[in-house]
């Protein structure tokens, strides 16, 4: 009788990761009905093992009681009584069941967070049949690499990254000055209506971006700058948030450093390149940061004003690269464009994301 559960034994412990592959298979291709069924499956063949186990170290238990009687008395109501006892009297249950149900929350929050770029790759790697079936599949039943190479050349992403990167690297750095020199008048130098000039300033932030898209089109139209680099740069130089974030920042460095080189003799622009610049080093990082994923993501007011193949961004290029002439979108191809535009965002949130959280948290120097 031992050998006979001995083998019951081993047949369902070689069921469980046999069910688990069907299930996770039925799963990719997306058979809702075939994946319920194996989960049932799991979790029946699992019950059993664990049960056979408890026959198997219990000899004088019988092969084949009354599997309701002993399951739901022994399994499932002795178990939920030992698990509340343990959660009474152990000091560490609590705490460990908090993080349970933390790392699950972030766990299932996270899978949330990443399914739509998983379902961007897959779906850049599969054939224009294959995502369009009624039933999706969630994993491509042929993956095709060549998508990402059709997609280069077929919007011509060389030029966009070129032209995407010009007007990022140059309003970025603008930008940077801009912010550094305002940012520093606002903390340091002292002029009649300072407070007042940046109150008024702050109160800008209140006033939603979009009204202005009217009033820039109609000037940039006077001063003949539609299809320029010029009229994706300019309007955009500075930015309220900016110049407040680093000012308070520079508020934090203690003014006794200022005043101390005041008295050595050191100039407003030196001592900011020498002192100020180097403490608040994390926001300037961050600023840039943000300036370039600004610049990388704008689509309306580049699609207004610059929408000619000269000066088109990568966002803009994007949207009806992959249209033919009966209107047909090629969605895997538009799909590895897509992915190919957000790696760089990708990796810099990944390498960089420290540097934007300090900047932005930085609290300054204790004197």
């Amino acid at each position: 009788m031992k050998k006979i559960k001995l083998i019951a034994l081993i047949v369902l412990a070689a069921l469980i990761p046999l069910s688990l592959i069907f299930l996770i298979v039925s799963a990719c291709y997306g058979n809702a009905a075939l994946t319920i069924a194996y989960g049932v499956e799991l979790f029946l063949v699992a019950c059993a093992a664990i049960y056979c186990l408890k026959l198997y170290r219990n000899p004088k238990d019988k092969f084949f009681p009354w599997f309701g009687k002993v399951f739901v008395k022994e399994l499932v109501i002795g178990g939920t009584k030992k698990f509340f006892v343990w959660l009474r009297t152990s000091p560490k249950a609590m705490k460990i069941l908090v993080y349970i149900a933390l790392y699950t929350f972030l766990g299932i929050m996270a899978i949330i967070v990443l399914f739509p770029f998983y379902w961007m790759i897959i779906s850049s790697l599969k054939d224009l049949t294959e995502y369009k079936l009624a039933v999706p599949t969630f994993w491509p039943r042929k993956i095709l690499w060549s998508n990402y190479k059709e997609a280069f050349e077929t919007a011509k992403l060389g030029r966009l990254f070129l032209n995407t990167l010009y007007v990022g690297l140059v309003s970025t750095i603008a930008s940077l000055v801009i912010t550094v020199l305002t940012a520093f008048a606002f903390a340091r130098l002292e002029f009649k209506g300072k407070d007042a000039l940046f109150a008024a300033l702050l109160a800008t932030m209140m006033i939603p971006g979009e009204l202005f898209t009217i009033t820039n089109y109609s000037t940039v139209t006077v001063f003949g700058w539609r299809n320029t680099f010029t009229v994706l740069i300019v309007p955009f130089l500075v930015s309220v948030f900016y110049i407040y974030l680093l000012r308070q920042n520079f508020m934090q460095i203690p003014n006794e450093l200022y005043l101390a080189a005041k008295v050595d003799g050191t100039g407003d622009l030196k001592y900011l390149w020498k002192v100020m610049i180097p403490l608040a080093l994390p926001t300037l990082i961050s600023i840039t940061i943000l300036k370039m994923m600004g610049a990388w993501n704008s689509y309306v007011w580049p699609r207004l004003v610059a929408n000619d193949e000269a000066h088109r961004l990568i966002t803009n290029g994007l949207r009806n690269a992959f249209t033919n002439a009966s209107g047909d979108v090629n969605f895997p191809v538009q799909m590895a464009a897509v992915a190919i535009v957000s790696a760089p965002l990708f990796l810099v949130f990944i390498f960089l994301r420290k540097y934007i959280m300090k900047g932005v948290s930085r609290s300054g120097i204790k004197g």
